[in-house]
């Protein structure tokens, strides 16, 4: 590998890196964020269904532009459209330092996840075309950590910071990277090599050929994600839930957050040599074995704060990792270059728009179950679809 490929690494990890904090930034600061912009005390239903809006409205975004830009990537590029998604996401992130309502929020949550979607989608898209095949599942392994290296990243500033608007300045980064993709990058070979006298379609993936990989890959990413998203972009709120209400819970909260991202790193590292060891299969299988056991032990047995729900939380980040890292090198290997953008864009993000419509209940569920301890185990059954989904996997 040369300097440029270990350049569009980093580049990317940084983006990837970034991805992470503004997804669970928002969610870390969310009872202070509602109470400022509301200019009240706000009850716990009412935290769960602004809250349920503003979760929402980013997943819509994430969802549209990991679709949009998969299929402008397969036309235009992988690179031009990498360094879009960055700058888009930066952008919107540092407004939101200015931010006067929860509705304005609302747009801004969506532009920024928008510029999330197409991040995760192309800089995965993009590695896994210029990198060697031998180390490429431990590659994308590792660029998959940088995801939970940015929930680390919120945790520090959650426990250190008391003022949440500052925090948004951040958004600086992205769009310094975004400009350095730009600048110094080349662009995939294998999408320069791709026929560009035929027109890319949308519909080219739903050819008979694609269908059957494509609708697995929907399903198993679509029902990880909404598992992990119900789960982790609550679970600080979870937390302050079992505090007194005297306590402000920055420091449960942040390290907690911490601990997300710790066990996401630890599980991404190994994800690769795991994969390599015993197939993509069984990696996915012993995944959701222990997503769904570590909620289960998590949710229900966990009435006051302790510590050792911080011991929970990191094995089940563990797995957390586990299924980010491998799905990252299994989804794109279900389909050849001239779709691959758009059809792992696809199944990346069409899980999203059930997500999103989910996260809406969220107020609801809290106040049917009785709290969100057992509002977010529901969440966790839609591991043992992606189980099943595993065990019936198209390729070993």
């Amino acid at each position: 590998m040369t300097t440029k490929h270990w350049l569009a690494f980093i580049l990317s990890a940084i983006a990837y890196i970034f991805s992470g904090t503004t997804s669970t930034l928002l969610s870390s600061y969310l009872p202070q964020v509602i109470a400022e912009l509301q200019k009240k005390d706000v009850t716990q239903e009412e935290i769960g269904n602004i809250g349920a809006y503003l979760n929402a409205s980013y997943l819509y975004g994430w969802m549209a532009g990991g679709l949009i830009l998969g299929i402008f990537s397969d036309k235009l590029g992988r690179k031009g459209m990498l360094g879009f998604a960055t700058m888009l996401a930066g952008v919107f992130t540092v407004s939101t330092v200015f931010v006067g309502n929860w509705y304005i929020l609302l747009i801004f949550r969506f532009l920024s996840g928008f510029g999330v979607g197409g991040i995760l989608l192309l800089a995965t898209v993009y590695i896994s075309e210029i990198w060697v095949e031998k180390s490429k599942p431990v590659i994308l392994g590792i660029l998959a950590i940088a995801f939970p290296v940015g929930i680390v990243t919120t945790g520090l500033i959650t426990a250190n910071i008391a003022d949440w608007r500052s925090c948004f300045w951040l958004g600086i980064i992205p769009i310094v990277d975004a400009i350095l993709i730009w600048i110094l990058l080349d662009e995939s070979p294998k999408w320069q090599n791709t026929d560009k006298t035929k027109t890319v379609k949308y519909s080219n993936i739903f050819l008979p050929e694609y269908r059957k990989n494509l609708v697995h890959g929907s399903l198993i990413f679509g029902a990880v994600l909404i598992g992990l998203w119900g789960i982790f972009s609550w679970l600080p709120t979870w937390v302050q839930s079992l505090l007194p209400p005297s306590q402000d819970g920055n420091e449960e909260r942040g390290f907690s957050i911490i601990l997300l991202g710790v066990g996401g790193i630890i599980g991404g590292i190994f994800s690769g040599f795991v994969v390599k060891a015993v197939g993509n299969r069984k990696t996915l299988i012993i995944t959701f074995l222990g997503l769904t056991t570590m909620c289960g032990i998590l949710f229900t047995t966990n009435s006051i704060f302790t510590k050792i729900i911080y011991v929970e939380i990191v094995l089940l980040s563990l797995f957390f990792g586990l299924s980010q890292g491998s799905l990252s090198s299994y989804i794109p290997a279900l389909f050849p270059t001239p779709v691959r953008a758009t059809a792992v864009g696809f199944s990346f993000n069409i899980g999203r728009l059930f997500t999103a419509s989910a996260v809406f209940f969220v107020g609801s569920m809290v106040t049917f179950f009785g709290g969100f301890g057992p509002a977010l185990l529901s969440f966790s059954l839609l591991f043992f679809v992606a189980l099943v989904l595993a065990y019936k996997s198209p390729i070993h």
